[in-house]
């Protein structure tokens, strides 16, 4: 039997913290046993967070090249500050894996051309000692897939008949024998319309939005983007679903108060997710799942249970998928998260850490499944 403790790092496109998690995985046969081993957030200095949100949005410049530069080394730091602070605080660790930042997603006419992760995996090897498994989507957009959602791998090995469905700034689903896809915005266009609203970063409670009725004829506008209309495999982004975006939509109808906005935009996200999961039940995680107004909507039109029932914290499922990822790329196991991509492939690349690579033998079987042991540890943050 093959073990390994794998710290995974992770941040959404919400931008909201690092999500970092510990798991204690073996390898037996076809099944990986997986045991949390405890879960943190640590959040991004104020004015990292800002430069982040704002990076998107950059026009090519003389100043392009430097700022990129900028982002990836200070992104890099904060990810080893919160692998650092996971060994010390949840334990030791053999092997850190990370996703990083998603600063761009480049999607055309429903292809994935590229995508960029920011958050120099050097930093992280310099200041833990260990090697890192780090830029993870790439492999994927190369053979043709989208390189996202990658949760589609956890799911399908985790679940049996439930879809899966994570909301972070973009949601996405995995349905049972299907790939995995965004649906489109999850807490996007909701984060946005906060801070337009109220200078601040979320809706907390969902209060706006539950004090706030539906306006039809804004939903109408929403809904008619051709992006609900293509067919998966797909995904998209804050390129797409942004503040702008938001003030174009908004331009066509009459005013919107606040509390109107913040319940229609709910209830967009709930409606292209409940048509996407219609007739499953759904195992739901990300952050999302705090927004009682979103929860609520989704609660008229779908059978939901949080991940936190099934073993799996809710805000940290995307730090276990990490975890996950860097143990099949560290084993010699292909992933294949079915987001179109020719088959099955080794993702990321690796960093070695303060003593010379030594990996494990690659496994000889595939994985089939994925099972969740009780857990070792909680949830701590950290700012």
């Amino acid at each position: 039997m093959d073990s390994c403790r794998v710290i995974g790092l992770i941040s959404g496109t919400s931008v909201d913290a690092i999500d970092v998690a510990l798991a204690d995985m073996r390898l037996s046969g076809d099944v990986i046993e997986l045991v949390p081993g405890g879960h943190m957030d640590i959040g991004y200095p104020d004015d990292l967070r800002t430069e982040l949100l704002t990076a998107g949005s950059c026009t090519v410049s003389s100043s392009w090249a430097d700022q990129m530069c900028r982002l990836d080394t200070r992104i890099g730091q904060s990810f080893a500050h919160a692998a650092a602070t996971a060994i010390r605080e949840l334990g030791e660790a053999d092997v850190i894996a990370s996703l990083g930042q998603t600063v761009w997603h480049w999607v055309e006419d429903g292809t994935c051309k590229g995508t960029l992760q920011l958050g120099q995996p050097a930093w992280i090897a310099e200041l833990t000692g260990l090697p890192v498994i780090a830029d993870l989507r790439v492999r994927d957009v190369a053979a043709g897939g989208h390189g996202a959602p990658l949760a589609g791998l956890f799911d399908r090995l985790w679940l049996t008949n439930e879809a899966a469905l994570n909301i972070g700034g973009i949601a996405n689903v995995t349905l049972p024998g299907k790939e995995a896809y965004d649906t489109g915005p999850g807490n996007a266009l909701l984060d946005a319309a906060a801070e337009m609203l109220t200078g601040e970063r979320f809706d907390k409670d969902g209060a706006l939005a539950l004090a706030g009725t539906v306006r039809q004829d804004l939903l109408d506008v929403l809904l008619a983007d051709p992006y609900y209309r293509l067919a998966p495999p797909k995904s998209t982004g804050k390129e797409h679903f942004n503040v702008g975006y938001l003030k174009a939509a908004l331009a066509q109808v009459p005013a919107v108060d606040g509390p109107d906005l913040m319940a229609t935009l709910a209830e967009l996200t709930a409606v292209t997710i409940a048509d996407a999961c219609a007739g499953h039940r759904v195992v739901a995680s990300g952050g999302g799942v705090r927004n009682p107004a979103l929860m609520a909507a989704l609660a008229r039109r779908l059978d939901v249970v949080t991940s936190d029932a099934l073993g799996i914290p809710s805000d940290a499922k995307e730090a276990y998928l990490t975890a996950l990822l860097g143990f099949l790329t560290w084993h010699g196991i292909p992933a294949d998260p079915r987001t179109g991509a020719a088959g099955p492939r080794l993702l990321g690349s690796i960093t070695p850490g303060r003593d010379p690579l030594r990996m494990p033998a690659p496994a000889a079987t595939s994985v089939s499944q994925l099972r969740v042991a009780a857990p070792l540890g909680g949830h701590l943050a950290r700012s």
